[in-house]
């Protein structure tokens, strides 16, 4: 008599928690050493990878380029003047477990449902449509030189069909909007481009182009001379963490968990003291990411004024690449061609992927607290996310076909980040005293940190400003 077996049921798959829901189910206790924290790092070597592209090969080698050593200074606090709103934005996620979008609509006046920086972020974000425009034209112009599809290097038809593979590639690569795949990719970008870019530097002074500790210390004086002082606020604007990479820094610590496993705030003992512990970790994790950017930033300068600007050679245009290339054969020899167009498209790649991964959850943002769609929804946020990691890179993609000049469209958004910046420091004053309960506030060196950055960046961004409108002259 034959028996049959009733197939047992599947189970339906787990849904992975909500990275930007608060439930007590999800807390967890923070690591208590030192490599138990390294094992939790991540968001900044996401944003390290968006960073590192455009400012540092495009706008801080260009800027080396016209100035020697002369503004070496600059690029060090460029680099370490933003890592403390930085911090104190993602402390503030973190301990509250709202991005910063949200966050910014709460410092009035408010403009219909939205505070004026989220409007204001909304005018900057098409300014640095352009930066990322630049973005896909530099690597398809990386990618041209290596290997013409159509036609000669550089001409429109390779240029263009590299562009629209690229984009293609990239939407491919982040279809499945998951932090993790992001987290992957970019960590494997940040240690190619960054061996590759630091050796390069670091073995100039065995070659021709080789500087000394004179070039270096000069490179220290507090001066901008004559000329560079348009792509000097640039660079300030783009290179290190900017205003649009501190907000996305807070999507970031979402997503990697630091405010799940911290937990609601129920006013407890305990929940304070995971909180302190998960704070631990995003400050070695920003530490880790403001090494990397100052590295490469370092790198990028130095070489740019060592090769590239005793030959009165500066990248413009889409012969950009070819003029970069001269980085790498005029110290080692034609074969190193290869070598450069390599870790250019691994640095530029890595900021293409960076901001298609980061800006679609920015505006799908946006639409939640406009009423468009409903923020909260797992499901329906997701879609969204998805959706746009299609169309707004299909959108850069056509800036870059119509301008066609990556170092200027890199540097427009540069400009139009530089601003954003002022705002996010008001925010981030406005939010401290409002979020941010003292016990997590009261060390006088952070306080005393945040306080020179301020005022840095506020002089800096006036001072931009009232160039671009013609009321100071910055020679």
């Amino acid at each position: 008599m034959s028996q049959t077996t009733t197939p047992e049921p599947t189970a339906a798959p787990v849904a992975p928690p909500d990275p930007y829901a608060l439930t007590p189910d999800a807390v967890k206790e923070p690591p208590r050493s030192f490599t138990g924290r390294l094992r939790h790092l991540g968001p900044s070597f996401v944003i390290s990878a968006a960073v590192v592209g455009s400012g540092e090969l495009i706008v801080t080698t260009s800027l080396g380029a016209r100035a020697g050593f002369a503004l070496l200074w600059l690029v060090i606090v460029s680099t370490a003047v933003k890592v403390w709103i930085q911090v104190e934005l993602a402390r503030w996620t973190i301990l509250n477990g709202r991005t910063a979008l949200d966050g910014y609509r709460e410092v009035g006046p408010r403009i219909g449902r939205l505070g004026w920086i989220n409007w204001l972020w909304i005018g900057m974000d098409f300014a640095k449509m352009f930066q990322r425009g630049g973005i896909i034209g530099g690597t398809a112009a990386a990618c041209s030189v290596l290997w013409p599809i159509t036609g000669e290097a550089l001409s429109f038809p390779s240029l263009a069909t590299w562009a629209v593979v690229i984009t293609a590639g990239t939407v491919a690569l982040l279809s499945t909007g998951r932090y993790g795949v992001v987290e992957r990719l970019c960590v494997a970008a940040v240690v190619v481009f960054t061996v590759i870019t630091v050796v390069l530097a670091l073995g100039l002074p065995l070659t021709e182009f080789g500087y000394g500790a004179s070039d270096l210390a000069g490179g220290l004086a507090l001066t901008i001379p004559l000329g560079t002082a348009g792509i000097a606020l640039a660079m300030f604007g783009i290179t290190g963490i900017g205003a649009d990479e501190m907000t996305t820094y807070s999507y970031w610590c979402l997503e990697k968990g630091y405010a799940r496993w911290t937990g609601p705030d129920d006013g407890s003992e305990e929940r304070a003291r995971r909180a302190e512990g998960w704070l631990k970790v995003m400050h070695l994790d920003v530490l880790a990411g403001w090494i990397i950017c100052t590295l490469c930033t370092l790198a990028f300068y130095v070489i740019g004024a060592s090769v590239l600007h005793p030959q009165n050679l500066v990248p413009e245009g889409n012969s950009m690449i070819t003029t970069l290339s001269r980085l790498y054969t005029d110290t080692m020899g034609p074969w190193a061609e290869y070598l450069f167009l390599a870790g250019a498209i691994a640095v530029l790649l890595s900021t293409l992927i960076g901001s298609c991964a980061s800006v679609p959850r920015l505006w799908t943002n946006t639409l939640g607290l406009l009423g468009v769609i409903d923020w909260r929804n797992t499901a329906q946020r997701l879609r969204t996310i998805r959706i746009l990691t299609v169309c707004l890179p299909a959108l850069w993609l056509c800036f870059f076909l119509y301008v066609q000049s990556p170092v200027l469209m890199v540097q427009i958004g540069g400009i139009g980040g530089g601003i954003f910046l002022l705002a996010v420091v008001v925010a981030v004053w406005r939010l401290r005293s409002t979020g941010v309960p003292a016990r997590f506030r009261s060390s006088t060196r952070l306080t005393v940190a945040l306080v020179l950055s301020s005022a840095a960046i506020a002089f800096l961004g006036v001072y931009g400003v009232l160039n671009t409108l013609g009321v100071i002259d910055a020679g």
